[in-house]
Formats: structure tokens, sequence, C-alpha cells
């Protein structure tokens, strides 16, 4: 006798082995995350001073390596490092005749005089500068403790700074550097005369700085045109006989440094002998601080004799030309766009440059005149394309796409043609379920236009969570592909991974962040002083939530550094709309002195009370969402103790909290396994969370 129950069991095999077919191809569906993650980043370009030779960095799987192409045979690697340890590699520089390299391996100490250790590796970690011969496969040759190398003329000597001084050494692996000079102050940025017989640099003192240049022959030290300024980022004319310096006010007895605010500067012109300088232009207001605080050229005197500088007074931070006089002042990047950095050509006759002109959520290079101006555009179209430099008469630049990294490319201004220097495979990484970012254009409350990217994949049937994220700085703005960033390249990464999970991502450009204007930027009562630019975070929910793709009751958020600070407001303030956060280092009580980020807002003591109100920490009532919270404990940006305070007073509260935090880690994370296992933290925090 057969039971109805096997009867049953029986009939319902088909069923759930059609079940468990359908359950294992959507797993199969599903692509891993490092498939997202992994695409190899290129960056740190330079070239040899006769543009035969070029060399940039690749970070692949954590592993930092130099990678060099000459002439016409093809790019090779130039170092073997195959560790993912989080050391950095920075400040390429060829010697004069292009033969050797120098380097930089390993990141700047913090307040203690520690060096980054995100591995914690055991025999610690340092910030050294290498030695290589291009020719030779001998590896390379640590040769001191140090950063910012500087090749004299002869190619056999090079300058360094150490620990706010600067000193020279050979490059010999058993040199003894020897301290170029002794001066007081922090004492940096050393740039040759065209001759090489005299170094230029500038004195920081605290509340002023000075621009002193160090006679090599002579061995001794003449300071230029010293004031109760903050004198800074000193150039030398083409005949060496003069100097160009930015001057901006010393700072005043309470006075704090504000991100939010602006500052008065001009640009002086001094005799290099005498010493003897004069103003040859003032910016009509506070135009300055992020205009040479941001850019990599503040100021440059060109080889045409044109005196080019960065100032935000039409309302972009664009760059101005003049002569040596002051006069023929022209705005040579006009036009509603910032402007991030820029080359000269060979010829000095023009300047190529960055920024989202005529494509506000993206980046594209232009030509303008130095004289003249009148832009024309370069490259153009859905990708995204920065930092143009120039090998010789060749054009280089670093690409990004909708679905590849920051990659190498040279640029053919005849054929319009944009080719990668070499080709560079990732086993892991794939273009396979990237989808096309759109751009959404939305009001807030106040109507403020805010832009944002939306990650959704339109192939999935059904009704998915909605995940809002907010970028950090808050000088940052996400765009229409990978970013240029590392960090920010990660994110990009993630939200394209999420959007392949089911869910709908809208990364938002709130006010407070760049790439729409000075007065966008500069918005009142920001962060501690009101928290303005959270009505934007809602407000991107609340486009989540008016989709049809999207289940209005299922939004989180994420965010790191002050992306973290607003996903934490976000759980605080409106619990009703967000159920859950990933909340990656963030800062959560604007009130605590705690010498890092918040110390860059100015707050003054009659401020307190309002950036308490205007934290997180100043109402968790309300809070009962779920919430991740991510933090490495050698954070030089955020104090670790803004996640160690907020996390006890939400377990005193009985929320749900989680952690992740990752020893020795900083606050960019610089191994690719951390990026990773926040990701991974995340991803299964999400889905326990909202779906």
């Amino acid at each position: 006798m057969v039971s109805t129950d096997s009867i049953i069991l029986v009939n319902m095999k088909p069923f759930y082995f059609a079940l468990l077919l359908a359950v294992a191809n959507t797993i199969q569906a599903q692509p891993p995350l490092e498939q997202f993650l992994s695409h190899p980043i290129e960056s740190g370009f330079a070239s040899s001073p006769d543009g035969k030779s070029v060399a940039w960095i690749v970070f692949d799987h954590g592993k930092r390596n130099i990678m060099i192409k000459t002439g016409n045979e093809p790019a090779r690697f130039l170092t073997d490092y195959q560790q993912d340890d989080g050391q950095e590699i920075s400040n390429i520089i060829f010697s004069p005749n292009g033969t050797k390299l120098l380097y930089v391996r390993g990141g700047a100490a913090n307040r203690a005089g520690q060096n980054p250790n995100p591995a914690s590796l055991a025999e610690g970690a340092e910030q050294a500068i290498y030695y290589k011969e291009i020719s030779s496969k001998s590896p390379p040759a640590k040769i001191t403790n140090g950063t910012n190398p500087v090749f004299f003329k002869d190619g056999i000597k090079f300058l360094f700074s150490k620990g706010g001084q600067i000193y020279e050494s050979n490059m010999d692996i058993n040199a003894t550097p020897k301290l170029l000079f002794n001066a007081r102050g922090t004492n940096s940025s050393p740039k040759f005369s065209p001759d090489g017989n005299e170094v230029l640099f500038t004195s920081y003192r605290g509340d002023h700085s000075f621009i002193g240049i160090y006679n090599l022959i002579r061995k001794s030290i003449r300071w230029i045109a010293p004031d109760v300024s903050n004198d800074n980022f000193p150039v030398w004319s083409p005949d060496g006989k003069s100097v160009a310096f930015i001057r901006t006010p010393g700072t005043k007895i309470g006075e704090l440094s504000n991100l939010t605010g602006g500052v008065k500067f001009s640009v002086w012109i001094a005799d290099a002998e005498t010493g003897k300088a004069k103003m040859i232009w003032k910016s009509p207001a506070d135009d300055g601080g992020f205009s040479q605080s941001y850019p990599n050229t503040p100021l440059a005197w060109s080889a045409t004799n044109r005196i080019l500088f960065f100032s935000e007074h039409s309302g972009w931070n664009h760059v101005y030309s003049m002569n040596a006089e002051g006069s023929e002042l022209k705005d040579i990047t006009p036009g509603n766009g910032e402007v991030e950095s820029y080359t000269f050509d060979p010829t000095n006759k023009f300047i190529y440059f960055d920024g989202n002109r005529e494509d506000i959520d993206r980046r594209h290079i232009w030509k303008s005149d130095v004289v003249a101006g009148n832009p024309v555009a370069v490259t153009s179209g859905e990708n995204i394309e920065m930092y143009p430099a120039f090998a010789g008469t060749v054009l280089y630049a670093f690409r990004s796409t909708s679905n590849s990294s920051k990659t190498l490319v040279r640029i053919d201004e005849v054929s319009k043609s944009v080719i990668p220097v070499s080709l560079i495979k990732s086993t892991t990484f794939s273009t396979a379920g990237f989808v096309k970012p759109e751009q959404v254009i939305m009001k807030a409350p106040d109507r403020t236009e805010i832009h944002a990217q939306l990650f959704i994949d339109r192939n999935k049937a059904g009704k998915r969570p909605g995940i809002v994220f907010m970028h950090g700085g808050p000088t940052r703005q996400m765009l229409l592909g990978f970013h240029y960033s590392d960090y920010y390249i990660n994110c990009y990464a993630f939200n394209q991974y999420l959007a392949s999970q089911g869910y709908a991502v809208i990364s938002v450009n709130f006010r407070a962040g760049i790439g729409y204007g000075r007065d966008f930027r500069r918005v009142i009562n920001q962060g501690p002083r009101g928290a303005n630019e959270y009505q934007d975070v809602v407000t991107a929910a609340k486009h989540l939530q008016s989709l049809p793709e999207v289940d209005m009751n299922k939004i989180g958020l994420w965010g790191g550094s002050y992306g973290g600070y607003l996903t934490a407001m976000g759980l605080s303030r409106n619990p009703e709309i967000f159920k859950a956060g990933v909340d990656l280092h963030g800062v959560h009580d604007w009130s605590f002195n705690g010498m890092d980020a918040t110390n860059y807002w100015g707050l003054q003591q009659n401020e307190l009370e309002l950036a308490k109100k205007s934290s997180p920490v100043g109402d968790i009532s309300k809070w009962t969402g779920p919430v991740l919270m991510v933090h490495g404990d050698d954070d030089r940006n955020v104090n670790f103790q803004q996640s160690t305070d907020l996390v006890e007073k939400l377990r005193d509260k009985n929320v749900k909290v989680e952690l992740l935090i990752l020893p020795d880690e900083v606050h960019g994370f610089l191994r690719y396994e951390s990026w990773k296992r926040v990701f991974e933290n995340a991803t299964d925090f999400f889905n326990r969370n909202l779906k």
C-alpha cells in the first residue's frame, strides 16, 4: 500500500526540481562582487624630459606597481610588488637624461609619526625614496626615507623633503643625506631655478609663511618680500630673474580655517635678487582658498611670459591668464563649468584642461589659447577624460567609462582617436552586469536643482529596494561613469554591483559639493551650521520612492566620511524613510574637537550648540533602524572616536549596531582586501535588512 504522503512527494518532485533549478539560475545570474571591483586602476603619469618614455602606476587587486613605455616598445612593468600591503606609490620622476627613475613608496606619517600600515606588517612601514635604472633588470634600490624628490640638473643628486625640512642626496644606497640648509619653520616645495644654481621654497611659520631662495653656490638664504601674510605657490620666471607667488592674509588671533568660506588673495611678482615685490592682481572678493588648494597648479609662469592662476570670481573655478605686468587679464576657460587641472602644450601657447564644461556630470578635455582663450573641445561623448599631460608632442590623459575604470590613453587630435597605452587585463573583472547610469535632475524643497546618477537594471522584473549613496568631502562630485579618485572608483563599482543584485541606487550630488559652481559649494547653513544639504538626501530618497520599480517602504542609504555623516543623519532624522544604513567613518558630532575633519569648518565656541544640533548625535531619540558602521582605527581624517561615541550611545538605546573595524587602516582604505570586505559586509547587511 502506497501512502498518500508518498504520492504527494512523488508528484511534487518535478515542482521541487523546477524550483531548485530556478533558484540555481537566479544565483548563477548574480555576478560576483569582484567582477565589478577588480578593474586595474591607472594613475600617476610621468614623462621623461625628452618625451620618449612615459611611466605610470597600476593598482591591480591591491598590488601597486610602476609601468613604463619607451618609444614603440610595448609597455612593461618596472617594479614587481606582489602584496596587497597598502603601500602607495607616488612622486614618479625621470632623471634629466631619462635613464633613471625616482619614486616614493609608502604613505605620510600621522601625528604620532607612524606611517600607514594597513596590512599590520610586523616589520612596520615607512615612506621612502627608491631609485631604478630603467634599462637594468636589478630590483629598485631604497635610497632614503623621505618624499617629493626633485633631480638636480646633473641627474646625479636630488632634493627631497623629510620632517618639514629639505635635504639633498645622491643615488647611492649607502648615501648619507644632508640637510640642504637650516631654517626655521616647515620648509617644502623646492624648485630649481632655470640655471640650476638656486632653489625656491616655501617656509611655513604657523600664522604666516615666507617665500625663500637658497643659493647653492653662496650657501645663503634670502627672503622674498617678507610680510605678515601667507605667501605660497612660488614659481620662477622663464629667465630666472623674477618670482611670482600668491599672497593671502595672515592668520589673526582666534581665526580658524573654514572650508565653507573663501579668502582674499593676490598675485605678486618679485625681483629674485633684491626680493622687492609688487602686486599685479587682486581678487575682487574672497575668491580664493578652494582655487588654490583643490587644483594641482594654482600658479604658473609660461615660457611665453604669461602668468596663469585659478580664481572663482566668475562663480566657477576657472583659469585666468595675464602678462607679467598684470594687464590683459583673460578668463581662458569661460563658461558654466569647473576646471580641475591643466597642462601647457610644448609651445606654451595653449593649455589643455579638464572640466565639466558643456557636460556637467562628466569630465572632458579642452584646448585653449593662453592669450585669447576660445576653448575648443578635444574630447566629448559619454566617456570621461581627465588629467591631460604631454610627453614631447604626444597628448596623454586618463579615461574612464561607465564600465571601465581609469586607464592611461594617448589622444590623437587629428583623428579624434583615444587609444589605451597598454592593455592590462584582469582575470576577474568583466563589463557584463554593468548598467548605464542615468542622469537625474531633481528639485529640493527650497527649489535648488540637484543632480544625481541612477543605477537600475531595468531587465529585472518586480519591485526592488532603493539605496541612496552620498559622497564624502563634501567637495566632491560623482559622475556618469567611473570616477578619477581611487576612493570613488570603488564606490562607483559598488553602486553598480548593488544594481546587479536587484537594488535601485541613486548617487546624489548634494549641495556643498563641487561641479555646480561656487554658490552651490558655499551654500549657507551647511554641515555643522544647520545641515542644509541633508534636504537633498531626502529629496533623492523621495525620488526613489516615486519610481514604479522601487518598493517605497524599503529605502536604505550608505556613504563614507561626509557621506557617513549624512547616512547617520538619515537614520536619526527620518526613520520613516530610511530603514537601514551603512556608515563608513562618518562624522557624528560636529561639536567634538577631535583634531580631525571637524576642524576645517572654523567653528567658534558660540557655534558649538548649533553644531551639536546639526549632528546625528544631536538627537537619536527616533533612531530605530539597523546600522553597519565601518572604521579603520588609523583614520587621519575622521577621529575613530566619532564612531566609538555613536556606537556606545546606540547600544545604550538598544539600536541594532553591526561593526566592521579595520585595525591599522586609514581613512581612504589602502588595501583591496579592505574594500572587498567592506562591500561584502555591506551587501550582506542590506540583503538581510532590506530584502
